[in-house]
């Protein structure tokens, strides 16, 4: 089967103003791991502003002051991921952070927020856990605290969403 010459040269013309659009995108992502932590959507919960609906790009990643409580089991913030050794993970070894990622496991033993979707992210291959670690050692460092973890029975110190489990049926 063949197509006519002119098919072809509109097909080839479309083609390349979808990879110029594209090249040309206002983000395009740098790198893998920044790709990865775009479709992972990291953002929305990692920086600041974002869970109220106004993402400061000051706190690209930093952390948020807007957690998620869970009943029962309390309120977790969303931690800041930029380098910074103070309120990040610049202290964290690269495999302390893959763990994290795939487990919902921190270094020091404690899980991670039960919201934060590790068990998909289990799935990442060893690359593609390296690049997304990559990204975020590479990212500036951010000096900002998110408020702590509170347990079920404490008050939690600042606003957070709730989550509402629907009814066993």
């Amino acid at each position: 089967m063949s197509f006519p010459r002119a098919a072809v040269l509109a097909a080839a013309a479309l083609c390349a103003v979808a990879a110029v659009a594209v090249a040309q995108s206002p983000n395009p992502p740098r790198s893998r791991g920044e790709y990865l932590a775009t479709i992972m959507e990291c953002a929305g919960c990692h920086t600041g502003g974002a869970l109220p609906g106004q993402p400061d790009p000051r706190l690209h990643l930093a952390g948020s002051a807007v957690g998620f409580g869970i009943p029962g089991v309390g309120v977790f913030y969303p931690p800041n991921l930029t380098p910074d050794r103070e309120t990040g993970l610049g202290a964290w070894s690269e495999a302390e952070m893959i763990r994290a990622i795939r487990t919902g496991v921190r270094p020091d033993g404690r899980v991670l927020a039960p919201v934060m979707p590790w068990h998909h992210y289990a799935a990442l291959t060893d690359d593609d856990a390296r690049a997304l670690v990559r990204y975020l050692r590479g990212l500036p460092p951010v000096r900002h605290a998110t408020p702590p973890i509170t347990g079920a029975s404490e008050t939690p110190p600042a606003p957070y969403l709730s989550v509402v489990m629907p009814p066993a049926r």
